[in-house]
């Protein structure tokens, strides 16, 4: 199988706190992926860095002050990637969902979906991945019309899922899908996200709930303080009692 993303030594640092403390990982062209760990590890920055963000953020604070330093190689569809811009990476295909769902919330549920697909411009793309979307999240289609901010809980992260695949993903981030969603809202995220990987998409997938995402990854990394700490199979990592106590949370 073919690597599709490949992380080396990955730094950030925001004045004096390193938030990430040379991470290393891989994500191969069909994989998906888990990213685990207890709050403050570092993942949500890791997804970020790989999309560019952290640098946008870098870029934005020059001059201000509260420095963010990025040291270490991002190598996606064979390419560098650590020093494009946020946009660019897109492009690529490399699309992150981020947390806390954030949908134009005065727009129609079918406009918060177009704007997803702003980097393309061949109509013929746009309606292939929308009706993709629709099929995937079929809520959506009902509530095309509706305007974003009314929506529940769910149906708002399974619009900033659907908006993220608007663009022609090669790998999807995302971001604690299921934080603050009812049990029977979260079994159904998940299980679009695993129809999202049988689809040829590879993810990388953040997540509090350990077991679920075990059950679902081919591999799995647990970061704390900025650093992976284990890496394996689900099974080997619960079989492993000092990790489900120190990192894991069980």
């Amino acid at each position: 199988m073919s690597t599709l993303l490949e992380v080396e030594g990955l730094v950030v640092r925001y004045d004096k706190a390193t938030l990430l403390a040379g991470v290393s990982l891989t994500v191969g062209a069909t994989e998906l992926i888990g990213l685990v760990g207890p709050n403050g590890a570092g993942k949500s920055t890791l997804l970020r860095a790989l999309s560019g963000l952290v640098r946008w953020d870098a870029d934005m604070r020059r001059g201000v002050g509260g420095d963010i330093v990025v040291e270490g190689s991002i190598t996606f569809a064979d390419e560098p990637i650590a020093e494009l811009a946020a946009h660019t990476i897109r492009r690529r295909g490399l699309v992150l969902c981020p947390e806390r769902r954030r949908p134009f919330r005065e727009l129609t549920v079918l406009d918060n979906l177009l704007a997803g697909a702003y980097l393309t411009r061949d109509r013929a793309v746009v309606a292939r991945n929308l009706d993709r979307v629709l099929t995937l999240f079929p809520r959506l289609g009902e509530r095309r019309r509706q305007i974003a901010g009314t929506l529940s809980g769910g149906e708002q992260q399974m619009l900033a899922i659907a908006r993220a695949l608007m663009y022609e993903a090669k790998l999807l981030c995302i971001d604690e899908p299921s934080l603050g969603l009812a049990p029977i809202v979260r079994e159904e995220l998940f299980a679009a996200v695993a129809a999202i990987h049988r689809s040829g998409i590879a993810v990388l997938l953040v997540e509090q709930e350990v077991g679920k995402v075990f059950a679902m990854a081919d591999r799995n990394y647990v970061l704390s303080q900025g650093r992976v700490v284990a890496e394996g199979a689900g099974a080997a990592l619960l079989a492993d009692a000092s990790l489900r106590a120190s990192y894991l949370g069980l």
